[in-house]
Parts: C-alpha cells; sequence; structure tokens
C-alpha cells in the first residue's frame, strides 16, 4: 500500500472543522440527548455557524453516519488485489481504511457508532445506511474478477457481508476482531 500524500492546510482544517462537530455534537448528545440537542447549540460549541455545520453535515442525523469511511472502504475493497477473495477483499478495504484514521478520527468514529445504537431516532437512519453499503458494495463487486456476473448473486453476497457488519457491530462499536472473525466463518461458507 503507498503512503497517502499529505494534504494541504485548507483540506486538513475541513477535516479538523469536521472533527470538531462531531465532538461537540457528541459531547452535548451526551450531556443533554440527542433529541434535545439543537444544530444552534452544536455550532456554538464548535465555534462554528449553523451554515457551516449544514455544509458539512447537511441535516444532525447526518453525524451519525460514516459516508466519509464508507466511500473509501468500496474504493478500496474494488481496487483491492485481484487474488484476494471477495470477503478478503472487503476486509483489506476496512483495513485501508482504519489504518489511516488519526486517533482523533477513530475515537470520533467510535463516538459516532456507540451513539447510531444508543438513540432511537437512529434507527431509521442506520438502516438506510446499511441498505446503501450493500447496494455499493453490489457495484463494486462489479469490477472484482471473482465476482459473480449476475447481479442478483452480487445483491446476496453483499447482503451477507453487510448482515456480519450488523451482527457484529450491533451495541459493539468498531468490533474488529469480532467483524473480523465473523467475516472469516463466512469467507469459509462461500468458498464451499
Amino acid at each position: 500500500m503507498s503512503e497517502p500524500e499529505p494534504q494541504g492546510l485548507r483540506e486538513r482544517k475541513k477535516v479538523q472543522t469536521r472533527l470538531d462537530i462531531q465532538r461537540e455534537a457528541f459531547r452535548l448528545f451526551d450531556r443533554q440527548g440527542y433529541a434535545n440537542t439543537t444544530v444552534e447549540q452544536i455550532a456554538e460549541a464548535a465555534n462554528v455557524s449553523p451554515r457551516t455545520f449544514y455544509r458539512y453535515f447537511g441535516v444532525k442525523e447526518a453525524l451519525l453516519l460514516s459516508d466519509d469511511y464508507i466511500e473509501p472502504i468500496i474504493e478500496a475493497f474494488a481496487n483491492a488485489p485481484a487474488d484476494l477473495p471477495i470477503v478478503a477483499a472487503y476486509r483489506h478495504g476496512a483495513a485501508t481504511l482504519y489504518a489511516s484514521l488519526s486517533p482523533e478520527q477513530r475515537e470520533a468514529a467510535v463516538a459516532r457508532e456507540r451513539m447510531l445504537y444508543q438513540v432511537p431516532e437512529a434507527r431509521g437512519v442506520l438502516y438506510s445506511a446499511y441498505i446503501r453499503l450493500i447496494d455499493l458494495i453490489t457495484d463494486a463487486l462489479t469490477r472484482r474478477p471473482d465476482a459473480p456476473a449476475g447481479e442478483l448473486e452480487r445483491r446476496v453476497i453483499a447482503g451477507a457481508i453487510v448482515g456480519v457488519l450488523i451482527a457484529g457491530s450491533h451495541e459493539n462499536p468498531l468490533p474488529d476482531s469480532t467483524v473480523d472473525e465473523m467475516l472469516t466463518i463466512l469467507a469459509a461458507h462461500l468458498a464451499r
């Protein structure tokens, strides 16, 4: 794996602003509850305007999604070495992304994952995110040499991978070893 190109100052500031907004939002959610926390309170705590908040997240629920992580995982999965079987390629994609996170980004990811399972309002957002992930994996499989040609078969494989993520992640933020073990079991069954 090649070293990522260093980010410019503008990009680093954007990443830091996004992390600051998330950190303050999660702090407020912990203190006063998700439903009782407004975008205006989050923006004030993060020293940004509500307009800046909306530019980064669009809606409050978006704080709980990891859209900024999904695309890089899918890209690394689709471009994983051709000799890796499908499940190993997905594991490669996830490992590539999580290895690239700074300690602060990883802390924000854990906080976000924890909130997804604690906040009742997030259940619908979480379901939508999983369906979107199935769609993205299904599409990415068209770029894998060992993937089935049929879309229905690709969708079944994508659903199985996401099912493992759901089963291993439920109320267990970033369950590296649990999900890894579960993906190993899935890979063994797919290889039969």
